[in-house]
Formats: C-alpha cells, structure tokens, sequence
C-alpha cells in the first residue's frame, strides 16, 4: 500500500514537503490552518493567534538564486531581493507548477498527533483535525512532517524590566509591527538587534521623531549589495570561501573581514561595534541602518534595563525621556503544543533532534520536523534537503543510527555553539556543511572530484562560485536534467532585472601618451634635487613642470596614447 503523510503547514516547508512525497512515491495529506499557502510570507493587517506574522515593508535578506527552489529558478525578471508579496507569488507558481494545492486542506488545524499503540511495529500516528465547521476528525498516517514554523509564539520579557509597570506607553512585540504610521512623530525605543529589530528601527525611523535601537552586544552590520553591486550571499557563501576559513587562522579572517567592513562605515564610530569577532555570530542584513545614524534620525543605545515612568533607562544608566513606545524584538518560542510531551527533552524547553530533524527517542523514523534552524545563509534550500531525506526515511529508503549514536551527535553540535549562541545552540547549523551533510544522506551531496575530470568548467562553477541550491541536483535521487544549465546561466538571472534601459559602451579611457612619461620625469627630478641637493631646483619644480607641459602639448597635437 502507499504510505499516507501527513504534512503540517502549506508554507515553504510544507510546500516542498508535499512535492518530495509525492518523488518518493508517497501520498501527501497537508492541513493548513489559514485559508491560503505561504506561512510566515503571506502578509495580513491583522495579526492571527497561533500564526508567524510580518511588517509591511518586508523584504528578503537572501537573493533568489541562493533561496529558490533546487528545480525551479525564480522568474529571471524578480529583483535579486524580494518584497513579501513577490515572495509568496514565487510559491504560487511552485505550487501550480508541480501541482501541489490539490492536496492541501486549508482552514484545518490540527490538534494532536499522537502515536499509535503498535507505534514500535508499524511507525504510524494518529492525528486529529478540526476543520472551518468546528467539525473534529481522527486520521492515521503513516508519517508526519511538522512544517508549521516556529515564528508564531512571541517572546515579550516584560518581567525583565524594573518598573514595567509605570510605564503608560505602548509596548508590545514586533509579531504585532505592520508599518510606522501608528509612531508618527512619537519618540520610540526598539528592543533587540536582530535583522528584524534592524528593519523595523529603521523603518520606524523614517516617520517617528526619534527612534532608539537598544542592543545587548551590537553586531556586525552588512549591506545586501557587494563589490560591483552583486548580491552579498552570492559572493561571500561559497565553497572556495569556506575552505579558506578552514585553513587559514580565524584571527587572520576576522582581522582582514572586519577592516574590509570598517572601511566602508566604521562600527565603533557608528556604537554598532560588538563584542564578539565577525566570523563568531552571524551579521546583520540592513542596507539602510547605518544612514539612519547618520542622519540623526535613529541612535544606538546599550540593553535597556528599567523603566522610569515615561522615561527608559539603558545599562550604561543614560536615560531617554517621554518615549510613548517600546517594540520588542526579543524572539519567539517554539512551540508544538500538538506534539506528544514526551519530546521535549531540551534543556531550555525544547525538542532534540537529530540533525535538526529527527526526534532520536523514537522508535521509527516517522516524524520529521521542519526548518527548526538558524543560520547564516537561506534557510529555503536547507528545508528542502530536511524533508528530501525525511521522505526518503518514512519511505524506508534511509536508515539512522542508534538512540545513543544521534544523542551524542546532538549534544557534540550543541558544545561547538556553546559559547556563540548559549540560548539557541541546539538550532545552529553552518550553511554549507549542514547541507553537505543532509545531501550526503539523500546520495545528491555533488562530486567535485568527479567533475573535475567530467566538466572542468562545471567544476570550477560549483568550486568558485555562489553554493546556489541546483548544486544539490546534480546526481543521485531527484536528479535534475536542467541543473547543470541552472548553475551556468544564475549571474544572467541576477542582471535581468537591472537590465532595463540600453546603457551606452563607453570606448577606453585615454590619455596623452606623454604622460606617464612626464611623470615618470617628475620623480626623476625630485629625486635628483634630493641627492645633489640643489636648492633652486625645488623651488622651480613647478615651473619645470610646468614647462614640460606645454611641450608635450605641442606633440600631443599629433594623436594620442590609449591608457594601458
């Protein structure tokens, strides 16, 4: 018989979670608690119970090529960086391309997933379902993907803060932010500088009178563009970068990486500086934060730590007077309240799993969870490999080890984050090695060596340049005929967009060919005045010069030199 999955949520996660059953010969049963796809990209004026919300303005903070879908490019005309609503179009057309909406049952939530009582034998689970109609409903399935996110519980650490209660302002989480209009000429504090407490202080920025941006440890701060105006990702997440990182000494690449950033804007100039090293935490995506500062519309302040009234104070006790709001940037929980109590094991609360996606206490393999990362590249491609190897386990196809083997994995990556993220260890994954790692699971990890002597042009692209997801597609299951094509043809899809009018081809520079040559002169004869110390010759240098000139433009009459 075909084996029957529930998949929970119809956002990214669920999506491509529903078309990797549907590869593995699975039949997908997904339940969409909203009345459309999307998850967190799908932007609502009202923020809903249970649900990931987003502000207005949203933009991605990773370009396509590095997000999209290993078999299905974005469009070639999208910008590099999207809006929220180009983002949830692209799931559209995902969605209609592989025909996935037939198998979604919107406005359903589930309430409870459970195993059977023959779980050891069969691997199978019951879950119950209350539909629009308030109608509950028991199904058993033969596996579970919890693709539900874990942007839907906000954290607001009122507690935290001495005198909360005197405070006659507004305070509330960044879960509830839709646009600044409501901060219109207000005085308002933004708590946390993560890149959502990054985008919503400066957007709140641009209408209050002033904006404060209060942050723990501050952060290293980058632009989504790079040299030549490429998208950052593209040119920093690569697999030659990462082999650099490995070999040469980590206080040679923060040195050289911080300076390279300092010289743009300067990080203790602007009181971004943070305490740890570049390559210790993940950056910051803001292209406009550091223009705020600048323009006095947006300062940066030390941990908030009390209220006084209408007054904030911060850690290095300054005070700001008659703020009327406070945004919280501080988190989410996550929470799976339909899940058995029985997996959460954590010692923060939380859900071990096995490379991020498998609960190890179970007998079988039969629930995966979803997108449960953070890290420093797309979490889009990430998901896809989560649930390409999860199908491939619920359909028998992958083994894992022992309980014991996956707990010591687990408590190994915990300890290397340790010191980094003390809080969130348990979620930290390095982008290209996770993905490696998860591909080497699915027998679709690509063969460099392979294509060294194969393609060495192909070779040199997947070696050099942007780990754009189609690498994943080259070989084994799920094997993609036009991946080689997608990885030859990605900077095309980066310029189209900004391809929009016929710029004009400027010949090369040129210059009189005289004039390297007078240079070279000018040198000859200061260094002369130095040697034989001729007192009239500095005074008269100028002149010379001078004279010089007006020679070589007598012979520059005759035609030019072309710069070389």
């Amino acid at each position: 018989m075909v084996r029957r999955v529930a998949v929970i949520g119809a956002g990214s996660g669920g999506l491509v979670s529903i078309k990797c059953c549907l590869d593995e010969g699975l039949k997908p049963v997904c339940f969409e608690s909203s009345d459309d796809i999307g998850g967190l990209w799908k932007f609502k004026e009202d923020p809903e119970p249970d649900h990931s919300s987003i502000y207005r303005s949203l933009v991605s903070n990773t370009s396509k090529e590095m997000m999209c879908f290993s078999d299905f490019p974005m469009p070639a005309d999208y910008p590099n960086y999207l809006h929220n609503s180009q983002l949830l179009q692209y799931y559209r057309l995902y969605a209609r391309h592989f025909d996935l909406l037939k198998y979604i049952q919107f406005q359903t939530i589930v309430s409870s997933v459970r195993q059977r009582p023959d779980f050891s034998h069969s691997g199978q689970w019951e879950v119950v379902t209350e539909n629009r109609d308030g109608q509950e409903e028991r199904h058993v399935f033969d596996g579970v993907l919890v693709c539900s996110g874990h942007y839907t519980h906000p954290v607001t650490p009122m507690d935290a803060f001495k005198g909360a209660d005197t405070f006659q302002g507004d305070c509330y989480h960044s879960w509830k932010y839709k646009d600044p209009e409501q901060f219109r000429g207000k005085r308002v504090v933004v708590v946390g500088m993560g890149n959502s407490g990054c985008d919503i202080s400066v957007d709140i920025s641009r209408a209050a009178e002033k904006t404060f941006l209060s942050t723990r440890k501050g952060g290293w701060v980058l632009g989504r563009m790079s040299d030549n105006g490429l998208p950052v990702d593209m040119m920093m997440i690569n697999r030659w970068g990462l082999l650099m990182q490995r070999l040469l000494p980590k206080v040679l690449l923060n040195w050289f990486t911080e300076r390279r950033i300092n010289n743009k804007y300067d990080h203790r100039l602007y009181s971004l500086q943070p305490k740890h090293r570049f390559f210790e935490r993940r950056p910051i995506i803001n292209d406009d934060l550091p223009g705020r500062i600048l323009y006095g519309a947006l300062s940066m302040k030390p941990n908030m730590c009390e209220f006084r009234g209408s007054s904030v104070v911060f850690e290095d006790q300054s005070v700001e007077e008659n703020i009327d709001a406070v945004v919280f940037c501080t988190g989410y929980s996550a929470t799976f309240s339909f899940l058995p109590p029985s997996l959460v094991t954590g010692r923060h609360g939380e859900i071990r799993l096995y490379k991020h996606i498998f609960p190890p206490s179970l007998e079988r393999p039969t629930l995966a969870l979803l997108g449960l990362i953070q890290t420093s590249g797309p979490i889009m491609p990430c998901m896809e490999l989560q649930a390409r190897w999860a199908t491939r386990a619920i359909a028998g196809l992958s083994r894992l080890p022992p309980e014991k083997k996956m707990n010591e994995v687990i408590d190994t990556e915990i300890q290397i984050y340790m010191r980094s993220y003390p809080k969130h260890a348990s979620v930290q994954v390095q982008y290209i090695p996770y993905l490696d790692d998860l591909a080497q699971e699915v027998g679709a990890k690509p063969k460099l060596l392979s294509l060294l002597f194969r393609d060495p042009s192909l070779f040199l692209k997947v070696l050099l340049g942007p780990c754009t997801p189609y690498q994943y597609r080259l070989c084994g299951p799920g094997q993609w005929s036009r991946a080689h094509k997608a990885i030859c043809t990605q900077w095309e899809r980066v310029a189209q967009p900004m391809s929009t009018r016929p710029v004009p081809k400027l010949n090369p520079s040129l210059m009189p060919w005289w004039l390297p040559l007078s240079g070279g002169l000018t040198v000859v004869l200061v260094v002369l005045a130095i040697r034989i110390k001729l007192p009239g010759l500095l005074d008269n240098l100028s002149e010379a010069i001078g004279c010089l000139g007006g020679l070589f433009d007598v012979i520059w009459k005759d035609g030019t030199a072309p710069l070389v």
